[in-house]
């Protein structure tokens, strides 16, 4: 009697589903001119020679004929938790914006995944993370000098393709240092890639100016929804963001804002029920990441270079 033949080996692939009609497909030359292979084998992104942007390359489209008002979710500090991780690809709405750890093993993987199930991705820029060197990255630190901290910056813009740009999150010691964080946001800027900033704190903030300076996209939040804010939960502060993003007065421009939560069960719960009871009744629109950056005149300025960037 002929052997059975062997058990096919079960892919660590998530399951296959359409690709997204969210992003741009551009030739290949374009995508091609859009990284840089460096002597060390270092690929890193770059503007293409025909002014190609990769954070608006990379960028998920949406259409802007839904409700003025725009909200926002980015799940920040994905990759500790492969549980965690895959259950945000693949459960999340492809709205939801996400960003990786730099150090996440198979990052990629991850990011191409991401990329079929709708989601904009971005990477989590090491600063002040005790674990960032068990993961295989070294942090940017306001102790090593800006040469130093630019080779950091490089090997984590090495660890994959595809991405928008870098979350910095909570202000630090470094974030408020000018002589440390000119070199980098000048480098990020110089690389067509964004900055996005999670920092509660009020006023204008100093990564801001320098992406203004030197022509980066840029994006803020305040709201991180998994802080225990007068005794509510993630859901309530979700509820609280949108309404408050909803009550636009009319005499002035609708409100846009963007919330902040880990991969956490509770907050994917919430952010499911939610979007569940928004689809019965939308009052404002849910939007990627790219809905709610600024692009100042130096930003507008390398835009311009290439015009099909300025089309929705």
């Amino acid at each position: 009697m002929a052997a059975s033949p062997p058990a096919p080996v079960q892919s660590l692939a998530l399951p296959p589903r359409t690709p997204p009609s969210g992003f741009r497909v551009l030739p290949a030359e374009e995508i091609a001119g859009m990284v840089e292979t460096t002597v060390d084998s270092q690929r890193l992104p770059k503007i293409s020679p025909s002014g190609w942007l990769p954070w608006i390359a990379n960028a998920r489209r949406f259409d802007p004929a839904g409700p003025p008002a725009r909200v926002g979710l980015l799940v920040i500090n994905l990759g500790a938790s492969e549980a965690a991780m895959r259950r945000a690809i693949e459960e999340l709405p492809g709205e939801v914006s996400l960003a990786f750890l730099a150090g996440t093993p198979d990052l990629p993987r991850w990011l191409a995944l991401a990329r079929e199930r709708g989601h904009e991705s971005y990477l989590m820029l090491p600063i002040a993370d005790q674990g960032a060197a068990e993961r295989g990255v070294r942090p940017i630190e306001a102790t090593v000098d800006a040469a130093e901290n630019l080779r950091r910056l490089r090997a984590v813009l090495a660890r994959g393709e595809g991405y928008v740009g870098l979350v910095v999150s909570s202000p630090d010691r470094v974030t408020q240092t000018d002589e440390t964080m000119r070199p980098l946001v000048s480098e990020i800027a110089e690389r067509g890639l964004a900055l996005v900033e999670i920092n509660p704190a009020p006023g204008s903030a100093s990564i801001q100016r320098l992406t203004e300076e030197f022509g980066a996209g840029y994006a803020r939040s305040t709201d991180v929804l998994d802080y225990k804010l007068a005794g509510d939960n993630v859901s309530g502060n979700l509820d609280r963001l949108v309404a408050w993003v909803g009550e636009s007065p009319p005499d002035r421009q609708p409100r846009h804002a963007f919330g902040v939560v880990q991969p956490e069960d509770e907050a994917i719960d919430a952010i499911l029920a939610w979007h569940r009871r928004r689809e019965a009744s939308p009052t404002v629109s849910l939007v990627p990441l790219i809905g709610h950056f600024e692009c100042r005149d130096a930003c507008m300025a390398r835009m311009r270079l290439q015009p099909a960037q300025l089309r929705p």
